[in-house]
């Protein structure tokens, strides 16, 4: 099954994720198909912490890809703040 998710990069206790696409049997931060975006919680700025690429979330969906709960939620989040603007 492949599904949306986040994979974390950074340091010890400096998270950065990034938004991919990977195959469920895979490990968390090991291989995947496709980035999405990024995700930097600790940035202050919401228009830079968060970035999406809207069409390609799209294109996997409707090809049978899962979102996890964490992605959702920042996906929502992302078209929140873009209507804002």
């Amino acid at each position: 099954m492949v599904k949306i998710r986040l994979a974390r990069y950074g340091n010890k206790k400096r998270p950065f994720y990034k938004i991919v696409v990977a195959d469920s049997r895979f490990s968390r931060d090991g291989r995947f198909i496709e980035q999405l975006g990024y995700f930097n919680p600790l940035s202050k700025d919401t228009a830079t912490s968060l970035k999406i690429n809207i069409n390609r979330i799209i294109y996997w969906k409707k090809n049978g890809a899962h979102l996890s709960d964490r992605s959702k939620k920042l996906i929502q989040l992302f078209e929140k703040n873009k209507e804002k603007l």
